[in-house]
């Protein structure tokens, strides 16, 4: 497979590009990135250095690729963090020369503007855009719960929520365009405090895995899981697999990085879990 991967970038740790390419990369396929920032390490932090890309130049990088001819042999586009709400632009005509050149191509946003924890910490003109402009052409959505809520502007899904409502936020999203939906982070009413569980959302069904909740904060888990549940689901088609796949890499992904004590995700101890995932969490079929 071959993705134009159009998110942020750090140099120091994992987030945006600099999570998502190496797991695609280690599971055997050609990623072309382009950067939305470069920033010294990301803004969980409190500071940090290095400049938003405008978006006339994430443009011209984008022309550029498809000046290659490589378009026609893309097989699918993958966006994370904007920067700014011109990017949305950006995608959406990157999205629109991909699938021009190659019909079969398909196109996955993960609309990153915040978690239950922090809040929205995007620009606030950026959310608007998601709704308005980028969700609507994605074939793939990869919220976590909070953005599930406020993409819906439910704000009860902020915190604990009924699995009901979840699937019928996730349905009214997938109104909007997307013939899939991964919820990440969902906090289900009646679910174990010591677990957390992604929900799977298509046409043909919903399907639920729990793994246990390991007590850290990772930066990145989130692009991690777009990227390979984005892989996983263009190698098997089926949502099921995919997310069995990527729930095991990524929890192993985020046990090895708390086992290290280290904080940034420790990609590259744990790529034998992402290029083979041992698939041990149960999926259900809950609809």
């Amino acid at each position: 497979m071959r993705v134009l991967s159009i998110q942020s970038h750090v140099a120091y740790g994992h987030v945006g590009n600099s999570a998502a390419v190496f797991p695609l990369q280690r599971l055997g396929h050609e990623v072309w990135p382009v950067l939305t920032v470069n920033f010294s390490n990301h803004t969980g932090y409190g500071a940090w250095r290095g400049p938003l890309i405008p978006a006339d130049d994430v443009r011209e990088v984008v022309t550029g690729i498809g000046e290659r001819g490589a378009f026609e042999t893309c097989d699918a586009v993958l966006s994370g963090y904007q920067g700014s709400p011109e990017i949305a632009d950006v995608i959406v005509d990157a999205v629109a020369q991909v699938k021009a050149a190659n019909p079969a191509a398909t196109y996955t946003c993960d609309p990153v503007m915040g978690n239950a924890t922090s809040g929205c910490f995007v620009n606030p003109a950026i959310p608007p855009k998601y709704r308005s402009t980028v969700i609507p052409v994605a074939d793939v959505l990869t919220p976590n719960q909070f953005e599930l809520g406020f993409i819906t502007d439910n704000d009860a899904l902020s915190g604990a929520s009924a699995l009901a409502d979840i699937l019928a936020a996730a349905e009214e999203v997938r109104a909007l365009g997307p013939a899939t939906v991964l919820v990440t982070s969902v906090i289900r009413e009646g679910a174990p405090e010591d677990v957390i569980e992604m929900l799977a959302v298509t046409g043909d069904g919903a399907w639920l895995v729990t793994t246990p909740r390991l007590p850290m904060k990772a930066n990145g888990s989130g692009d991690i899981t777009a990227a390979l549940f984005t892989a996983h689901l263009k190698d098997t088609g089926s949502a099921a697999d995919a997310l069995a796949r990527t729930a095991s890499s990524v929890f192993a992904v985020l046990k090895e990085t708390l086992d290290s004590g280290e904080r940034e995700l420790r990609l590259v101890a744990a790529q034998g879990a992402i290029a083979a995932p041992a698939c041990e969490f149960e999926v259900e079929q809950v609809r």
